[in-house]
């Protein structure tokens, strides 16, 4: 958090840093609506104004920090 705090790539440091698939991507999961992650997750994302990063969220998958694109 402290790097993406400090101005840091998400998607850098998702490509090296990530543990999902999606790190190939940047952390880049796609466009998704409600009720297609788990309640946490998209509790979390759709909190979110375009452009912010939440705080880590944890999920049944592990720990996650999401930005919002759209």
């Amino acid at each position: 958090m402290d790097q993406l705090n400090k101005g840091a790539s998400f998607s850098k440091l998702a490509m090296e840093r990530s543990l999902c698939p999606s790190k190939k991507r940047g952390g880049d999961l796609g466009t998704f609506g409600r009720g297609q992650m788990v309640r946490a997750f998209e509790l979390a994302s759709f909190a979110l104004k375009k452009g912010e990063i939440s705080r880590p969220v944890k999920t049944k998958f592990g720990w996650h920090i999401i930005r919002r694109l759209e």
